[in-house]
């Protein structure tokens, strides 16, 4: 869910202006999955932006300090979500981790990077949200580390059915800054997108997998 409207405003206004997030329901792209999509997130970007990487940083610490307090660990999912991680865990004045796709084939074998104890608290740091399979999947290593996940908190999320349904029954908690819906109203507002180009993007939100451009 979001944490607020304004926010979520903000959010897919400063990631449409810096293209972070592309619409383009009349020439899709292809995902790796396969799936034709109108819409494409990279918010690696933001990195590369001083003014929106502060206010995704500032507005990103504020709002785990609402909801979680100050945990003692922040982690990010590797690889979209280490830097920005990085730049709230110094902003909060906490210790950073990051959490690989899976354990390394050498060295320490080490999927947790970063020093984490046992019964810690930790927030999770994610860029985009999709399915949340990539996620969780980061947040199973946490617990197997025996560190306690207070949430998950993400810049944008496409908010997918599928994606809810996964958090709901791992039991976390996510809260992201922007949200589909949003972006929308956001791109309509400022002419980015037709309100017919908005039925399409919809469209295809209500279903992605079955989506066809044509």
């Amino acid at each position: 869910m979001i944490f607020n409207k304004d926010t979520a405003k903000k959010t897919a206004e400063v990631l449409l202006q810096i293209n972070a997030i592309k619409l383009q329901p009349n020439d899709p792209f292809t995902w790796a999955s396969g799936w034709k999509s109108p819409i494409y997130c990279d918010n690696r970007i933001v990195l590369s932006y001083p003014l929106i990487r502060n206010y995704i940083r500032e507005t990103m610490a504020k709002q785990i300090e609402d909801l979680y307090g100050k945990p003692d660990v922040i982690a990010g999912v590797a690889t979209g979500a280490i830097g920005i991680g990085a730049l709230v865990a110094e902003y909060l004045n906490l210790p950073f981790v990051y959490v690989r796709p899976e354990a390394k084939k050498h060295g320490r074998q080490n999927q947790v990077e970063g020093y984490i104890e046992k019964g810690q608290t930790v927030v999770v740091v994610e860029d985009l949200i999709s399915t949340g399979k990539s996620s969780l999947n980061a947040v199973r290593a946490l617990k197997d580390a025996e560190v306690t996940v207070k949430g998950m908190v993400a810049i944008f999320s496409y908010g997918f059915n599928v994606a809810s349904k996964n958090f709901d029954e791992a039991n976390i908690e996510l809260h992201t800054l922007g949200n589909y819906e949003n972006l929308l109203e956001q791109a309509l507002d400022t002419h980015y997108i037709t309100e017919k180009q908005q039925d399409i993007l919809a469209q295809w939100n209500a279903n992605p997998s079955e989506w066809n451009a044509n």
